[in-house]
């Protein structure tokens, strides 16, 4: 007979809750940094993306439980946060912006997903990593920026 804590474990669902307050916090460290910058996708956008893909990767992993294909779901998680990156690029005057935005929804996504399969270590290590290419590589390219020899006017985009 099962214990009443492990019933209660169980019935509470408390590691689906365990997962999504841990992706409120990774979430939320990477959506605090992009907020701090003011860009697009801030605190609550990452947060919810980050929640969402624990979400339906509890879904997935349920589905495969229950006899369906448990990678349908999840190639549709893929699916439904490119629409929400594509949103966030802008094409301007010749320049591109968003794509760094677009970048970290796609990586918070796929940390929610892996804190969906119970990975936390490696969502954590994951965050950190971000959160040292958003922070760490930002000074780089100001470096470079400054180093790099600036483009005649009438010199095409992308070339």
């Amino acid at each position: 007979m099962e214990s009443i804590p492990s019933h209660l474990v169980h019935e509470l669902r408390l590691e689906l809750l365990f997962e999504l307050a841990l992706a409120v916090v990774l979430g939320g460290l990477i959506g605090f940094e992009r907020e701090w910058k003011n860009k697009p996708a801030g605190l609550r956008t990452n947060i919810l993306i980050c929640m969402a893909a624990v979400l339906f990767t509890e879904i997935s992993h349920r589905s495969g439980l229950a006899g369906g294909d448990p990678g349908r779901i999840a190639a549709q998680i893929l699916t439904g946060v490119g629409f929400l990156g594509a949103g966030t690029i802008l094409h301007h005057h010749g320049s591109v912006s968003g794509l760094t935005s677009a970048a970290t929804i796609w990586m918070v996504t796929a940390i929610g997903v892996t804190l969906g399969w119970g990975a936390y270590v490696d969502a954590i290590g994951a965050t950190l990593l971000v959160l040292v290419v958003l922070t760490g590589l930002q000074r780089l390219e100001d470096w470079i920026a400054r180093r790099r020899p600036a483009l005649p006017p009438d010199h095409p985009v992308g070339e």
